[in-house]
């Protein structure tokens, strides 16, 4: 998609605070309130903006403990693919999962309260017949942003 300078100041607030009003926004990028809706309007139809959302603090809801878990799998088939990921689904604290070239298979981002309850996590994962599964835990954060360069 070919962005122009408006385009780009309007996503980029929008990736920032997406509360913003119509208004507030068209005054912000200099255009009018119909034309700024209108852009919105596409950009949403395109799936540029795939959805506005709540970005919530995982700490102030006892969720401080950032996993990233390897998986590397010796089933490389369309139904223990298909399993796989109905299971990771179901796992509460789960955010992503990737399906990985190189070393490893998938790589899985989750938060969770504690130890325990990544053991926990740990188990139910495990019930998808995993060949090897390999965890690192964040010990602190140094950048996270949700926002795409435009």
């Amino acid at each position: 998609m070919q962005l122009d300078r408006q385009d780009i100041v309007l996503l980029s607030i929008l990736q920032k605070d997406s509360s913003q009003s119509v208004g507030e926004l068209a005054d912000t990028v200099g255009m009018s309130k119909s034309a700024c809706w209108r852009r919105l309007q596409k950009f949403e139809k395109e799936g540029v903006i795939r959805q506005r959302v709540a970005l919530l603090d995982a700490n102030a809801l006892n969720l401080s403990l950032t996993v990233y878990i390897s998986v590397r799998t010796n089933q490389h088939n369309d139904e223990w693919a298909a399993t796989f990921q109905r299971a990771t689904e179901l796992i509460p604290g789960v955010l992503e999962v990737y399906r990985m070239s190189g070393d490893l298979d998938y790589l899985i981002k989750a938060v969770v309260a504690d130890m325990p309850d990544y053991d926990r996590l740990y188990k139910q994962l495990i019930k998808a017949d995993i060949y090897d599964v390999s965890s690192s835990f964040v010990m602190e954060t140094l950048r996270h942003t949700t926002c795409l360069p435009l």
